[in-house]
Parts: structure tokens; sequence; C-alpha cells
């Protein structure tokens, strides 16, 4: 579990990054006539690829990294980036062959230390990287990253790793992962350039990558503009010269931007502008299926939330929820009441499950009251609903989901809701561990695997595992399911989600599609599977 004291760092250079000024914009000789104008969120951490597990900030590293794999952005489908080849005979030692000729923005080259030096520092307990977790699976993990909280670490390296030349290098895994290799297009995994071990401080302050675009200047609460990176070796090149990442703290406003011709893309359509945007917007909009879950957690850690008791209130709560009716009213064929964890995107095959949640995902008022009634009411007599409020109109589903709990138990006091201003400070309060009530927490896959939908968020101590839950099966079942053979491992993966839905740490509330406005000065806009726009694709009229 995550405390408060990891957010020290995080705070201090945060500064540093925001003191990158504008002075930079317009340099080497970029036609900001054929910039893209995006709207966008500040970032919750640095932009260190192990320390980013957020949705804005990892837009920022989806511009300027590309790791071993990429995410192919109209199938999802892991595909080589940098790798030229990944090869195993046991599913637990790997064989990773660079492709010749990648480079950083700064021109120095993407060796295999690289990204053995990037791993390693991802891991080590002492950095504080919040993705570290997406090491564990490296051999010499725990030595570097011990499990007990506070210990010292054994060794500053995995043993795991191991150099054999400037393009070659191998992984040994503590078990076998059969879809390890899918997973590596994930952010955490970016490999890092000389420069940051040697004065990491100075590239936080403007971050150097390896991806289609670099940063020139970030003015924090106003915007980030990147320039295409000329020494980029990827196959997905900018068709643009660069980006400006607006800052908006109200999508509203950003729809406004955008139908006045002030900004480009606006990523992010606010609910009460989705009845009407396609005609507002002349066409120029996009609603596309996503790997998105929106999901209520609980703060496993407060005792009124635990045992028994805490369950079946959590359960009540959740057949409390009218999701169709919500969906319906708010969101205008842009959500879909879910009825697992997962996303539909993942199809049957991928361990989309339609129905798992079973009747605790049904709208039941008589059952809802008589689950609370058995566990003896709602905690202090009632409860609060908690998100961030400056995008993704969440203000709108809250009041609707309080109304709704509200009606089933003819209580206007009984759900309140309780937001917060901003994702950062939002995000602030949940990592350390200062929730009270429920509160959002929506998961966007980071790769297209039903395993990123559950190990994240439910495994014991994991990086996004912001209730606190633990299960021992869980885990176990888990375990056995990252070791098998994918249709095997899919199976498991399944019965591990029932542990879940059982336990219920989080309720969940409907699937996302992706929704983006554009203006009539750019074309080819679209979003991936991830529900981010494909910048690189989008040309300026």
């Amino acid at each position: 579990m995550r405390t408060a004291s990891r957010l020290t760092g995080a705070v201090a250079v945060m500064a540093a990054l925001a003191a990158v000024t504008t002075a930079c914009v317009g340099a080497a000789g970029r036609d900001d006539a054929a910039v893209v104008r995006a709207s966008w969120g500040d970032p919750q951490h640095p932009l260190e690829p192990a320390n980013t597990n957020e949705v804005q900030g990892g837009k920022v590293l989806d511009m300027i990294f590309r790791g071993l794999k990429r995410y192919d952005p109209g199938t999802g489908r892991a595909v080589n980036a940098v790798a030229e080849s990944i090869t195993t005979d046991d599913q637990r030692n790997f064989t990773v062959r660079l492709e010749e000729g990648w480079e950083f923005s700064d021109g120095t080259p993407v060796t295999a230390e690289s990204f053995v030096d990037a791993w390693n520092y991802g891991a080590l307990v002492t950095n504080n990287q919040v993705n570290s977790y997406f090491f564990q699976y490296i051999e010499g993990y725990e030595d570097v990253h011990p499990a007990e909280e506070g210990a010292r670490p054994a060794a500053e390296t995995m043993s795991g790793l191991a150099v054999k030349d400037e393009r070659t290098f191998t992984v040994e895994l503590s078990q076998k992962f059969s879809q390890w290799p899918e997973t590596l297009g994930y952010n955490a995994y970016a490999p890092l350039p000389e420069s940051f071990f040697t004065d990491r401080e100075e590239w936080l302050a403007k971050p150097v990558g390896n991806g289609p675009y670099k940063i020139d200047s970030y003015a924090k609460g106003q915007s980030m503009r990147l320039s295409r990176n000329d020494n980029y070796s990827g196959t997905d090149k900018a068709r643009n010269e660069g980006v400006e990442l607006r800052v908006y703290t109200d999508t509203n406003t950003a729809y406004t931007d955008l139908q006045a011709g002030n900004l480009d893309v606006a990523d992010d359509i606010p609910a009460s502008q989705l009845k009407n945007a396609e005609r507002d917007l002349d066409g120029r909009y996009v609603n596309q299926s996503a790997g998105i879950i929106q999901t209520l957690t609980f703060p496993l850690y407060r005792e009124q939330w635990q045992g028994e008791d805490g369950r079946r209130i959590r359960q009540g709560i959740s057949m409390a929820i009218d999701r169709k009716q919500i969906t319906e009213r708010i969101y205008h064929g842009t959500r879909i009441p879910a009825t697992d964890l997962t996303s539909p995107v993942l199809g049957d095959g991928g361990g989309y499950s339609e129905g798992l949640c079973g009747r605790t995902c049904d709208y039941d008022p008589e059952q809802a009251r008589k689950l609370i009634e058995e566990a003896g009411g709602l905690p202090g007599g009632g409860i609060t609903l908690t998100s961030n409020v400056d995008t993704g109109s969440h203000r709108q589903w809250m009041e609707a989901v309080c109304n709704s709990v509200n009606n089933v138990l003819d209580d206007n006091g009984a759900c309140r809701v309780k937001p917060v201003g901003t994702f950062a400070d939002y995000r602030e309060d949940i990592t350390a561990d200062e929730m009270t009530g429920m509160f959002r927490a929506g998961w966007q896959m980071d790769y297209p695997l039903i395993q990123n939908f559950l190990q994240p968020l439910y495994y014991t101590d994991a990086s996004s595992n912001d209730s606190g839950y633990s299960s021992e099966e869980f885990d176990e079942l888990m375990d056995r399911a990252n070791a098998a053979e994918r249709s095997e491992a899919v199976k498991l993966f399944r019965e591990a989600e029932k542990v879940v839905l059982h336990d219920l740490p989080a309720i969940p509330l409907w699937y996302q599609n992706g929704t983006a406005g554009y203006s009539d000065r750019v074309e080819g806009v679209r979003l991936n599977p991830f529900s981010v726009p494909v910048f690189t694709e989008i040309e300026v009229a």
C-alpha cells in the first residue's frame, strides 16, 4: 500500500519540470501553424516511464517514448518497435535483440543498456517508482524491491537482466509467463538515455525520449509544447510539426474553444454535450470502443468497509445503482453498463466475460435495501462519493449515482457527492490513503490482456491497488494464470476475477467509449483502443 511519504520527491520534481517556460516555443524552425492544439490535464507524477500510471502523464509518454513493443492503434495488438526479435524456448528465459539505428531525441543511441538500466532503476525500491510492480516477474526483483515495508534492498540490479552486446540482452523471469512479451508496449518498460542517470534532475526538467515527439517546454497549469522528433526511427512518424497540449480544468471550456476554432482536438467531450456533439461539430466527432472501465472503489483500509457487513453494504450499493438509466440519460451511447471488470474490446477469447458480475450488477432496489439493512445500515448513517471534477464530466454521473442510491433507500442524505477540484489533488488523496467513502477508480488498459484489468488493481500491494484489497486465493490464481499458456491462462484469470467480484472491493459501473471532437483545421483524427488520440496521424490543413 502506498503512503504519503512517497509523494514528497515527486512534488519537488514536478516543480522543476514546471519551471521549463515557453521560451522554446517555435524553436528548431518548427512551423507553429502546423502544430496540433489539444486538450490536456497536468500529470500527477514526473514524466519518468516507471513513475506514471495515470492517463494525462501516460498520454505524453506515449508521444515521447517507444519501447520494445508498441500497440497497433487500430487493433491494439502488440507489434515490434525497438525490438527486432524477442525469443524464448521455455516461456521463462527470453533473448531480446534490438533493431539497429534507434536514437534518443538528443542523438544518443538506444542500446541494450538503455533498457536494462531503465528497468533496474524502475524496480529499485529506493527510487519510489509507482510502476515498479511491473518488473516483479524478473528474477532478482525481490532483492531490489523487498516486500517488507522499509526494508533495505539486498542489491541494486536484478540478476535476471544481462547485457550481451550493444543490441542484445537477456531476461530471466522468476516463473513462466507466456504473455510477457505482449506487456512490453507499456511505458514502464521504455528505455532511458545515459543523460537520465548522469543528471536526473536536469533530465526531469526536460525529458528526453526516443518517440515520435520531443518536449520543448512545459508551464504547469498552462500547456506543454512538443515538436516532431527528427531522430525518430520508428515507422509511425509524425505527420504534423508538433502538438501543443493545453491544460483545461473544465471540459466544457475545452469544448467551447473547440467550437470556436481555438482548439483542434478535445478527447473528452462533456456529458452535457454528447447528445448534440455530432451536429455541433458538423460530423467531426469520434465515438469508439475503448479498453476502459469505470468503477466505484472502497477504502478497505477503513474499518467501516471491512468484514462481511462491509461486503453486504458494497453489494447493496451496487444493486441500488440504475446503470442503464444513468448511461442512457447522461452518456447517449458512449457508455455501456458493466457486467464484469474488463472491457468488451478484449473479446471473449481475450477474457471479456459478459454477465460475470451476476445479480450484483443488476438494479434491484428491494434486494439492495435488504442487504444494507442486514448489515446494520450505511456506515455513519451516510456515504460519500468522491472524484475530481476538472475532467470527464464526473459531477453529473456522481450526482446521478447518489440520487439513485438515495431514491432506493428513501433518504436524500444517504449518499452525498464530495468533489475534488483537480485530478492531481484527487490522486494525491488516494495514494496517501486518505479516502473515507467510495471513490472513482476507473481503469484504462495499459496493454490488451485480461491480466491488466486485474493484477495492477487487485493483487496484494499492486501499484494501482487503491482499495488496499488483499486475497491469497486471488493472488494464487493470478500466479497460476501468468504461468499458463494463453487459452488456459484466460480460464484462470476469469476464476481470479470471480474472487474479486465476490469480495467486491470495487463496483463495476460502465464500459467507456472514447469520444473526441476536432476542428476543421485538422484531419485524420482517431482514437486508439486506449482512448488516446493517435497524434502522429493527425494532419493540419
